[in-house]
């Protein structure tokens, strides 16, 4: 595949594709997600957008549409339109269809969000969706509300494999899973997962492949020896030493001396 994938790319390859998904906080997560193969990213909103979508010009990037922010069909609209300007492929978007279908109209590729939503938690808890057929049914039932109102993809978050499974076969939407073994088209973690940085509860779904947090407490170590280390040798008179220094010739400095008398 050429350039970076669309939302047709994506479709068309579901069924035969397993793509990796991850979500990113930085340029930087973004060139080595990219780098590793992952070409489907995920991100927030804010100040990070614009690097990680210079970061990875070939990834599919979907930034999130904070949940709140909009309070009618119009504004979602626009505030969709701004987050692709900004250089998202698709806007993830936990409102309900009411809004999502009004950005589908125009265009706007959304990715919508069944199973685990914290951002809906109060109504389910933390903890895994649809164990029993009726809660399944009701999962099954969101999602293709999403399908209709035109959702593009769908993240199905910590839910039984079954359920994924039947939710994957029988929608032409791209389905994000997350905690649901290997059932959904991509195979989606959060970036602080997989390296270790997450200072909080770590997801049972979730697998850690490095510890970037021990690296940087030793780092955060390496910088107070060297703060330490400086503020001694101020205090000892042992820096600067002259080749920290820069110096008048003499000439320069007796002209300086005369001008300055005159002031």
């Amino acid at each position: 595949m050429r350039g970076k994938p669309t939302v047709y790319d994506l479709q068309s390859a579901k069924g035969r594709r397993k793509w990796l998904q991850l979500h990113v906080d930085s340029g930087e997560e973004a060139a080595a997600a990219v780098e590793a193969g992952i070409v489907i990213l995920s991100c927030e909103p804010d100040h990070s957008l614009e690097p990680i979508r210079a970061a990875a010009p070939t990834a599919f990037v979907s930034a999130g549409m904070p949940h709140g922010l909009v309070s009618s069909p119009q504004e979602a609209i626009r505030e969709g339109f701004k987050i692709l300007k900004r250089g998202a492929d698709a806007v993830y978007c936990s409102h309900s269809p009411f809004f999502i279908e009004a950005m589908a109209r125009e265009g706007i590729p959304v990715t919508g969000h069944v199973g685990l939503v914290p951002n809906w938690a109060t109504w389910t808890n933390f903890r895994a969706v649809g164990r029993s057929a009726d809660e399944a049914l009701k999962v099954l039932r969101k999602a293709k509300d999403l399908e209709n109102a035109g959702c593009a993809c769908v993240e199905v978050e910590v839910v039984p494999v079954e359920l994924a499974d039947h939710i994957t076969r029988n929608t032409h939407m791209i389905t994000m899973g997350m905690g649901c073994g290997n059932a959904c088209d991509t195979q989606y973690l959060f970036s602080r997962d997989v390296l270790g940085t997450n200072t909080g509860h770590y997801p049972r779904h979730a697998g850690k492949y490095a510890d970037f947090a021990a690296l940087e407490r030793e780092l955060q170590t390496k910088r107070v020896e060297a703060l330490k280390a400086f503020a001694a040798d101020v205090a000892s008179g042992s820096y600067p030493e002259p080749k920290h220094e820069v110096h008048m010739s003499a000439e320069a400095l007796e002209g300086f001396l005369i001008k300055a008398d005159r002031l």
